[in-house]
């Protein structure tokens, strides 16, 4: 799904810092995302049905939804978010390799590699892919200042216009919803929830 994404100039200090998220070392068994383990419990069971069709494997199925949670947690993103945005750039195939040769679940650049990874990485492994498309996302987020459309959009190689950030966003809140809803308690915070065929509009992300 992913476009024409470009490798982009950024200071030596970014460059460190997106360096040391994507070479920190994984340890899923130490994933902090969840208050209790009821609550976890709860949610992988919940993500895992609406999964199946897509992973069948319930093993994979599992380990898959471990890998999510842990990095988009470990970034500070919504896992929920993600699993949206690995439906709509890869429909969670792990060898996909788009038009524009991004590869994997969420499609990354192989360029980014070269720019903050390790010479060799595999983007097809699950865990590197997960890596850094979510260190990627945040990155965007942050250079965003919190919007969210904007942020989704340059992830996306499609910067300012809408389709894209509305499909992750449409398939976040009626897909992937969770009992805390963020999108629909954002939405109604700010008085801007539209019907599914209007642009979605979250502008910030804490």
């Amino acid at each position: 799904m992913a476009w024409a994404q470009s490798m982009e100039l950024m200071s030596d200090s970014v460059r460190v810092a997106l360096s040391n998220a994507i070479e920190a070392p994984v340890n899923l068994k130490e994933d902090p995302g969840f208050s209790s383990k009821k609550e976890k419990k709860a949610w992988f069971n919940s993500m895992s049905d609406r999964l199946k069709t897509s992973i069948p494997d319930a093993f994979m199925r599992r380990r898959f939804l471990a890998m999510v949670h842990y990095e988009a947690d470990r970034a500070g993103l919504d896992p929920q978010l993600v699993l949206g945005l690995i439906q709509v750039e890869s429909g969670f195939s792990q060898y996909a390799i788009s038009r524009a040769d991004a590869i994997g679940y969420m499609q990354v650049m192989p360029f980014w590699v070269k720019q903050i990874g390790i010479k060799g990485q595999d983007l097809f492994n699950p865990e590197t892919n997960l890596r850094y498309g979510c260190t990627i996302l945040r990155h965007y987020i942050d250079e965003e200042h919190g919007n969210l459309y904007m942020a989704l959009g340059r992830y996306n190689g499609t910067p300012g216009k809408a389709r894209y950030p509305d499909q992750i966003l449409f398939a976040w809140k009626h897909r992937w919803n969770w009992s805390d809803d963020l999108i629909l308690a954002a939405s109604h915070s700010h008085g801007i929830l539209k019907d599914q065929d209007e642009w979605i509009r979250i502008t910030t992300i804490p």
